[in-house]
């Protein structure tokens, strides 16, 4: 951190890391992997994180009321 000398009082000088921050919340998990899509272009991850949350959410529901209705699907 630097200090910025204003009339014989010291006061700090953010940098660019302590101004990002100090700007906010952070964005969601979605938003922060959406916007490492755009600018890395592996739009072939979204097919594959898909087919998994799908079947992470089966393996949920087996433990359910549903899981007989799951069991014919295979």
């Amino acid at each position: 951190m630097q200090f910025l000398a204003v009339l014989g009082q010291y006061r700090p000088v953010p940098n660019d890391f302590e101004r990002a921050a100090a700007g906010g919340g952070s964005p969601s998990a979605l938003r922060d992997w959406l916007d490492y899509l755009k600018r890395s272009g592996k739009w072939w991850l979204v097919p594959v994180l898909i087919v998994l949350a799908v079947l992470a959410a089966l393996a949920l529901l087996t433990a359910s009321p549903a899981a007989p209705f799951i069991y014919t699907l295979f």
